[in-house]
């Protein structure tokens, strides 16, 4: 699948007419921290491509970190946002519809991943990132880190994974409880919880080294 590298106006994606709303509502750029819903957006198509230029990066990170596929975090997301433009219309919480259908489609190549990690090369992997390439120690290290966390991260439960990495690329409770379907009142003790036994299985992965 090829990956969206642009804004939605360059790949296509937003190339059809605006919706236009029915009604004029007053004019404000205000975005609602936790709905992530556009306040006076013209269109769904200026909606969209907001919520595009806000959400594919942060999603993806996640997506790459519950994966380690660089290349299919991006499908994943990718293909997340390709639904939402074909319902035309955005949900109630647009971020946590996108963190629902994302995680769907991981759970439904997951049997698949062991295989495809194995043929991953790093070779392969370096070449699907922009940044330039670090030093050989400061690129051992980076790995070296990546690993630990992963392996305490596949340790833990998908609920755990998931409050831990939405969590840390700036997601509210609110986009949490929807995505995961969790109690909003719950969300704050659990992931406390989250990160208890992460820093504790960090710490006995460290131990024994």
């Amino acid at each position: 699948m090829r990956s969206l590298s642009g804004s939605p106006a360059e790949t296509g994606l937003g190339s059809r007419g605006p919706f236009h709303r029915r009604e004029l509502e007053p004019a404000d750029p205000a975005r609602d921290p936790e709905s992530g819903r556009l306040a006076g957006a013209e269109s769904f198509d200026a909606a969209f491509e907001e919520l595009f230029t806000e959400h594919f990066p942060r999603l993806a990170r996640v997506m790459q970190r519950l994966s380690g596929e660089p290349e299919l975090a991006a499908d994943l997301v990718q293909e997340a946002f390709i639904k939402l433009y074909q319902r035309k219309s955005l949900p109630d919480a647009p971020a946590s519809w996108l963190i629902t259908v994302a995680m769907n489609q991981f759970r439904n190549t997951r049997s698949s991943l062991g295989r495809r990690r194995e043929l991953l090369t790093p070779i392969r992997a370096e070449g699907v990132h922009a940044d330039p390439a670090p030093s050989p120690a400061a690129s051992a290290e980076a790995d070296d880190e990546r690993r630990r966390v992963r392996q305490v991260l596949d340790q833990m439960s998908e609920r755990e994974r998931l409050l831990l990495l939405l969590q840390a690329e700036g997601y509210h409770y609110r986009e949490l409880a929807v995505a995961i379907g969790l109690n909003p009142a719950s969300v704050g003790v659990l992931l406390a919880r989250a990160k208890r036994a992460f820093r504790t299985l960090y710490e006995g992965a460290d131990a024994s080294r």
